[in-house]
């Protein structure tokens, strides 16, 4: 129990760290969507930290390294991914929607209340399975592999979903909506693929270190879809997506998050 505290509080004082760090910087570009950017990096920072802490444990040295290099994977190629996609773009309408307006008329207090705090506090929760699993031993190395397994799914769904969505904004005779590829079965293969990515880590570094701590941390995978249905993913995306011509018709026939086929 001493090695979990102290690998949980390393990862709180790692994510306090990053969210400082992040809030000066947005606070001096003008923009609170630099947040996004750390939020894959968070990860990467917490697994790293906490793979540190667990080299002077007895926990399981393999499982440990690669938890790491799954967190690692997803984490580099988000945080790229988003970057790439926001040069030369704007404040993000979902935080103007969230401060009230731009960082500059809502004050960078009410952005680290209602912005940092928050991010930095779910950040933190939803690496509570990577950061028991680092100074755990493997309880069971089939539930592992499960996890791995159902990692790389998300992992492949969401770098092919991105990539044919790249691809589509690229095409000047682009159909106004994008519904080809695995668009075509879910309007959000980016989320759902995050979403299989943090219930193969729990399965891999939660429920694979064993039933308390898989049953102990199982709400941070929970948390974690929570946000990219509900709170500041799919549905709030959509308050924006729904305004675009063919966006309605293709919403009724599409399925939200879950890959289904099309209706009608």
């Amino acid at each position: 129990m001493s090695d979990v505290l102290t690998v949980s509080a390393v990862a709180l004082a790692t994510t306090a760290l990053l969210m400082t760090a992040t809030a000066l910087a947005a606070n001096r570009l003008g923009r609170v969507a630099v947040v996004d950017v750390a939020w894959g990096l968070g990860f990467v920072l917490v697994a790293a930290t906490s793979s540190v802490v667990g080299v002077l444990t007895d926990g399981d040295a393999v499982r440990r390294w690669l938890v790491l290099a799954m967190v690692g994977l997803w984490g580099l190629r988000l945080a790229w991914h988003i970057r790439r996609r926001a040069v030369g773009h704007g404040e993000d309408p979902r935080y103007e929607e969230v401060l009230g307006g731009s960082l500059r008329e809502a004050g960078m207090g009410v952005a680290v209340r209602k912005v940092f705090v928050v991010q930095g506090l779910a950040l933190w929760f939803i690496s509570l399975p990577v950061q028991v699993g680092a100074v755990s031993d493997v309880w069971s190395w089939t539930v592992v592999l499960a996890g791995v397994a159902l990692w790389l799914l998300g992992l492949v769904f969401e770098t092919v979903g991105d990539a044919q969505l790249a691809a589509y904004k690229a095409d000047p005779d682009r159909a106004p909506v994008m519904d080809h590829g695995l668009w075509r079965y879910t309007r959000h293969p980016n989320y759902f693929g995050d979403a299989c990515v943090w219930w193969g880590v729990w399965l891999a570094a939660g429920l694979g270190s064993g039933w308390l701590p898989g049953l102990l941390t199982v709400l941070a995978p929970v948390a974690m879809t929570y946000f990219l249905v509900f709170a500041t993913g799919a549905r709030l995306l959509e308050r924006t997506m729904r305004q675009r011509p063919g966006y309605p018709a293709y919403a009724a026939r599409t399925s939200m998050f879950l890959p289904l086929p099309p209706r009608g």
